[in-house]
C-alpha cells in the first residue's frame, strides 16, 4: 500500500528566520488500508508555489502522464457526480448480485437442522441479509488543487454510518487498494531561485470494503 506524506517548503525557525526546506514527497510503504482515503493536504498558502498558466497546458501535461491518464478516476475539468448518496447506495445494496458465499449459506441454526424454504422466500432472505451485510465503494469527486494535475480525482469511501453484521459491532472498512499515477507541481530550492517542475507521483484509493471488526 502506498500513501504520501507531505512537508512545507517554508519551515519557520524558533530564531524567527525563514528556514527554506525544499517540497518533499515521501512514498511511505506498507501503510494499511485503515489510512485510506488519503487525508486532505495541507498546502503552502503563497501562489508562488502554484504552476503558472504556461505550466498547465494539456496537451503537454498528457503527454507527460502518458498511458497512466485513467478518464474513469481522474478528470481535468470539473466533472458531474460521480454516484448516488450512500444513503441511496444503502438503499439499492439488496439490489445488488448476491456473492457465490452468501448464495450457499445454509439457513438455520447452527447445530439445528437446516431451514427448509422456497426458492423465492429464499432469496428474500438472502437479500436482506446482503443488505444489511453488504460494503459497497462509494465514489465521490474530489479536488485536489492546481498543483495535481489532472486535479479532480474519484475517490471511494467505506460507507460507516452504521454497523454491517448481525448482531451489531462490525462496520465497513477499507480492504483493498489501487494506486493511480498523478502529477504533482514540486518545488525546491530557496525562493530567489527555486526550481520547479511537474513530477509523477502514486495516489492510493479504496477498491474494496468489507464488512469487519
Amino acid at each position: 500500500m502506498l500513501t504520501l506524506e507531505w512537508s512545507h517548503p517554508d519551515v519557520p525557525s524558533q530564531r524567527g528566520s525563514k528556514d527554506m526546506v525544499p517540497y518533499s514527497i515521501k512514498v511511505l510503504c506498507n501503510a494499511g488500508s485503515d489510512n485510506l482515503p488519503v487525508k486532505d493536504i495541507v498546502e503552502h498558502p503563497d501562489p508562488e508555489y502554484d504552476p503558472k498558466e504556461q505550466d498547465l497546458d494539456e496537451r503537454t501535461l498528457r503527454k507527460k502522464l502518458g498511458s497512466h491518464f485513467d478518464p474513469g478516476f481522474m478528470a481535468v475539468a470539473v466533472p458531474g457526480p460521480a454516484n448516488a448518496s450512500g444513503a441511496a447506495a444503502a438503499a439499492g445494496r439488496g439490489r445488488a448480485a448476491l456473492p457465490a458465499e452468501l448464495r450457499r449459506l445454509e439457513l438455520g441454526p447452527p447445530r439445528g437442522p437446516r431451514l427448509r424454504l422456497g426458492k423465492k422466500a429464499r432469496r428474500k432472505v438472502l437479500q436482506w441479509l446482503w443488505a444489511h451485510t453488504h460494503c459497497p465503494v462509494l465514489y465521490a469527486w474530489k479536488d485536489l488543487g492546481v498543483r495535481f494535475w489532472p486535479r479532480y480525482i474519484k475517490e471511494g469511501n467505506c460507507l460507516a454510518e452504521k454497523s454491517c453484521s448481525l448482531p451489531e459491532g462490525m462496520f465497513c472498512k477499507p480492504v483493498k487498494s489501487v494506486t493511480k499515477t498523478f502529477l504533482r507541481w514540486h518545488c525546491q530550492g530557496w525562493s530567489s531561485q527555486k526550481y520547479c517542475t511537474w513530477i509523477p507521483v502514486q495516489y492510493p484509493l479504496i477498491s474494496e470494503c468489507k464488512c469487519s471488526c
